[in-house]
């Protein structure tokens, strides 16, 4: 079992144990040290496992007291923990689904279990098809349709995997293919290499000395719970994702290609089939034919596939050599859409942008709000990172369940960013806030204390189930604000969980391009925000956008990536992106009404 994978299911387990404790009626104080164990050790980097060797390092920990040490050593040494065990016995398992729907409390969900027995998710449709859901205090009529809309989401969204799960999950099954020993090639495919913000399951496609052993390996993986297929050439598995708080399964599909044919395998199973049909059909009009092994001359006399006739192929062995036998430049994977992508000529397929690009993060919180490291910490891992510009954007005063900054404390911490900015060389560090925008699009702070910024980025985080003319409406307001550079978040969704807003995001890209503003793609995986549709049109109406990890941990700068995929998907070039900026050239924007 990976580090990572320790963290996880440590952290897992805490979270569902504080859950539980909360169903329970538990004390507070213990619910929330628990709770925020479990974020702690789900936000480190180093293994918990090797830490808890000694306990004086473990304890040292904030976040970590006794209690959790012995439960972390407990998990360490016996792989449980007894008192989730023991809280589980007294739990009905279908509530900590339930909890997962957005609007639901533990304090709604345990009267629905003590008072109307819901002890499952169709327990609670139950009671709110016969009404009798309503008969719990302060239930309404307005919040019983929230929740059933919410369910209904999850629902239609239940059955996909976050790319942010999906990704690190291939990249884990591979690298312990590799350890194997014999790979001569391996990568992941399928909607998760076109960076879909979603994936249905996983494609991992391998060239190996010995594919038998290989498949076998694969199949006898640490957190394989079921082998589905086990052919010569295909093994399916369910197996326990190896990332994340929560215990969930995924598919995972392994293909044994021939090395000669790797790179054309992995055009075919990469797709998407509408991309590839197009590659079919261009194939054919140059008198070839195009499949999975490689790109061969048609021969329309017999109807045997002509790698069955040992006919040599014309390219197979790169995605590279078949684009290029077609008159195609490479085009890459997260445009493979049939978006387009084959309206342009050989030379002139834009240079979609990469991580390497990013040159600054624009939205990140400290401990002033709800972030875990101080200004200093964060601006040295920007640093380290090699960004010339971090920008401290804690949260506004209306945010008070992430500890939003009063005026007076907001003026405390620009003086603190300031002498930090002296103190930490090599970096310029950004003295801002992510200001609310209310439901009318007012922003959270008087204009005269957002002039002392040197950077705002103002975003919604309630009222997000408006009618789509008002969210337009509220988000043109703070767009059109002289002293907003960044709309954050600009739906405010949550993949899996909460729709989000509908705003015409066309309107609002021809405004931000009118004022300056740039349109932020979360890069935190469960949001994605703005969505690779959204970034498409506002690439073509010429808005600018910005790329932001949205930083409260350190390990969250590792989200860029993802943002990063998302950005590509909607075309977006280096020169559209404010992160990407010489430090020079990101200061006079957002000089932007100051």
């Amino acid at each position: 079992m990976s580090a990572m994978s320790v963290n996880d299911d440590i952290a897992r387990l805490l979270d569902e144990t504080a859950e539980m404790m909360e169903l329970l009626g538990e004390n507070r104080f213990r619910v929330a040290a628990m709770a925020r164990a479990a974020r702690v050790i789900s936000g480190m980097g180093d293994d918990i496992a090797t830490i808890a060797e000694d306990r004086k390092n473990l304890t040292a920990i904030d976040g970590i007291g006794d209690k959790i040490a012995d439960k972390i050593q407990e998990y360490v040494r016996d792989g449980r923990i007894e008192e989730h065990d023991e809280y589980a016995a007294k739990i009905p398992a279908g509530l900590l689904q339930i909890l997962q729907i957005p609007g639901l409390g533990p304090k709604t969900v345990r009267a629905m279990w003590t008072e109307k027995g819901v002890e499952s998710v169709d327990d609670l449709k139950r009671i709110i098809d016969d009404g009798s859901i309503l008969d719990i205090p302060r239930m309404g009529q307005k919040t019983v349709e929230n929740i059933k809309a919410a369910m209904e989401f999850a629902d239609h969204s239940g059955e996909r995997t976050a790319l942010g799960l999906a990704l690190p999950s291939a990249e884990h099954v591979i690298a312990a293919l590799e350890k194997t020993g014999g790979v001569k090639q391996i990568a992941y495919a399928g909607s998760l290499r076109r960076g879909r913000d979603t994936i249905g399951d996983i494609d991992i496609l391998a060239a190996a000395k010995d594919g038998a052993a290989l498949a076998e390996a694969f199949r006898s993986m640490d957190g394989v719970e079921h082998v589905l297929a086990a052919g010569e050439t295909k093994s399916s598995i369910r197996m326990r994702l190896p990332v994340g708080k929560k215990a969930r399964q995924i598919q995972v599909d392994l293909r044994i290609v021939p090395e000669e044919s790797f790179g054309a395998a992995l055009l075919y199973f990469t797709g998407s089939k509408d991309h590839n049909v197009r590659l079919r059909e261009r194939a054919l009009r140059q008198g070839l034919t195009l499949n999975e092994y490689g790109l061969y001359p048609e021969d329309k006399k017999t109807k045997e596939s002509p790698q069955d006739r040992g006919v040599k192929p014309v390219a197979s062995k790169t995605e590279a050599d078949i684009y290029k036998a077609l008159d195609l430049l490479y085009i890459p994977p997260e445009v493979r859409e049939d978006r387009d992508e084959f309206s342009y000529e050989p030379g002139d397929f834009p240079d979609l942008i990469e991580r390497e690009d990013i040159a600054s993060e624009l939205h990140a919180h400290t401990t002033a709000s709800d972030g875990k490291l101080s200004i200093e910490e964060l601006a040295i891992e920007a640093k380290r990172r090699g960004f010339h510009t971090i920008a401290v954007t804690d949260h506004s005063k209306s945010q008070s369940v992430a500890n939003g900054l009063s005026p007076e404390r907001l003026r405390e911490h620009i003086a603190a960013i300031r002498e930090a900015n002296k103190n930490v060389k090599g970096i310029t560090i950004l003295a801002g806030s992510e200001v609310d925008i209310h439901a009318d699009g007012s922003l959270d702070y008087d204009d005269d204390l957002l002039a002392e910024l040197d950077i705002v980025v103002a975003s919604p985080h309630w009222a997000l189930t408006q009618k789509p003319a008002q969210a337009t409406k509220r988000l043109l307001k703070a767009i059109e604000h002289p002293l907003v550079n960044i709309i954050g978040h600009p739906t405010g969704r949550l993949i899996g969980k909460r729709e989000g807003t509908s705003p015409d995001i066309k309107e609002l890209a021809a405004a931000a391009k009118e004022h300056g503003t740039a349109l932020e793609i979360n890069a935190h995986w469960m949001r994605l925000d703005l969505r690779d549709t959204h970034v498409r049109i506002a690439m073509e109406t010429g808005a600018n956008i910005a790329i932001n990890c949205d930083v409260h941990l350190s390990t969250d700068f590792d989200n860029l990536r993802y943002g990063v995929m998302t950005a590509r998907r909607g075309w977006i070039t280096p020169d559209r992106c404010v992160n990407t900026w010489p430090a020079k050239k990101l200061a006079t924007w957002l000089k932007k009404g100051r």
